[in-house]
């Protein structure tokens, strides 16, 4: 159980605990007593999946369990490794517009805002490039570690570190401008949900089950809010990590905890508009009218967006430490640990195609633009698809 516990949560609380590359030989069913992961089930393939086009970015995340994702602005994808390696590509072919090293140990990223790529380091440093050609236009330490992607609006670069913080810095030159701090608990899952800018809001959650929104230039106070309430008698019954980025859709978040709930709030009060209990940290996706949600134990579901009812559960996938759902079309598709693309439809939550990406697992959802969907491994494998 020991061991269980040193592969899945901060280094930094459980003593005796092996660096988090060990997470990765977890995955793989590297574990004496834990229970196995679920076999792959057959079924009949009705959508055809097409490949598009596939490169290597890289050494990947290094096997350190870190979820290094793309992102995607005006054709081009930005991507970067976990040595430091930072590439931007033709999103519709893949060619190489730019390639940089910036010569650190990257951890968080990339984020984009205002033409500008934004990434964060194990040693504390916020990086900012110049979209158009890759050059560096300032970088800055903060306090600790960056695991999530840092944002940027209204000049204001958005950075959360692995203390509890949340950083404003100025955009131009790195320079802090504002910084709000929350208490990190004694016990924690390893990773950070991801602030989230809307409008003039950085919405974000933390370790303690809470959310908060602040002004994005000032770091101002608009709200706090719990969504979940530690219980249990000891640290890991209590722990009730916010670890998946809110997600906002028409002026609502949704938000889900560990051990706690899956909750819509309303982004400019944090007014409680429905409240769930579920289990998750890996994150969802939402379209016009519905919620996909990754449970804890790798269970898919589909929620009534506006009402919270549970529409269909898909659990043929138990304990395949699957991502977060990606939603494209008529479709939702995950990625799993031993680097299947799991496709399914959005009605019933069957299976409609399987694709194989690479042979290491997939820790970020996949990243969908129109009709085409962006996968990516810990190997460094990217690879673009698109269906008929």
């Amino acid at each position: 159980m020991i061991r269980v516990l040193c592969l899945l949560f901060s280094i930094s609380v459980l003593n005796g605990c092996g660096t988090t590359s060990a997470i990765a030989e977890y995955l793989k069913g590297d574990s004496d007593n834990a229970e196995p992961p679920a076999e792959l089930v057959e079924f009949r393939q009705r959508l055809n999946v097409i490949e598009l086009w596939s490169k290597n970015i890289g050494s990947g995340t290094d096997k350190q369990y870190l979820k290094l994702a793309p992102v995607i602005s005006n054709q081009r994808l930005y991507i970067a490794d976990a040595d430091g390696r930072v590439e931007a590509l033709d999103a519709t072919n893949g060619k190489k517009v730019w390639s940089i090293d910036t010569d650190a140990p990257i951890s968080g990223g990339p984020g984009f805002g205002e033409n500008t790529v934004l990434l964060g380091t194990s040693e504390a440093e916020t990086i900012a490039l110049s979209a158009e050609d890759g050059s560096e236009q300032w970088r800055k330490k903060v306090t600790s570690e960056i695991l999530s992607a840092p944002q940027k609006a209204a000049n204001t670069v958005v950075v959360r570190t692995g203390d509890g913080k949340i950083f404003g810095l100025n955009g131009d030159n790195g320079r802090r401008l504002w910084i709000y701090d929350r208490t990190v608990p004694a016990l924690t899952l390893r990773g950070t949900s991801a602030p989230v800018i809307d409008g003039n809001l950085v919405v974000a959650g933390f370790d303690g089950g809470r959310m908060a929104a602040l002004e994005v230039r000032t770091g101002k106070l608009i709200w706090e809010a719990p969504v979940a309430t530690a219980r249990g008698s000891n640290d890991m019954e209590r722990m009730v990590d916010i670890d998946s980025s809110p997600l906002i859709v028409d002026g609502v978040i949704y938000i889900a905890t560990f051990h706690g709930h899956l909750t819509a709030m309303q982004a400019e009060t944090g007014r409680v508009l429905w409240d769930r209990d579920m289990s998750s940290y890996a994150g969802f996706d939402a379209d016009e009218k519905y919620l996909y949600v990754t449970a804890d134990k790798s269970h898919i579901s589909a929620f009534d967006r506006f009402t919270s009812e549970e529409l269909w559960i898909q659990d043929k996938l138990h304990l395949r430490q699957i991502t977060a759902p990606a939603s494209i079309g008529d479709f939702i598709v995950v990625g799993d640990l031993e680097g299947y693309l799991h496709w399914m439809s959005k009605s019933s939550g069957k299976f409609v195609a399987r694709t194989e990406l690479c042979g290491d697992p997939i820790l970020t959802p996949p990243t969908v633009v129109g009709k085409i969907l962006y996968g990516f491994c810990s190997d460094g494998t990217l690879t673009a698809y698109s269906y008929r």
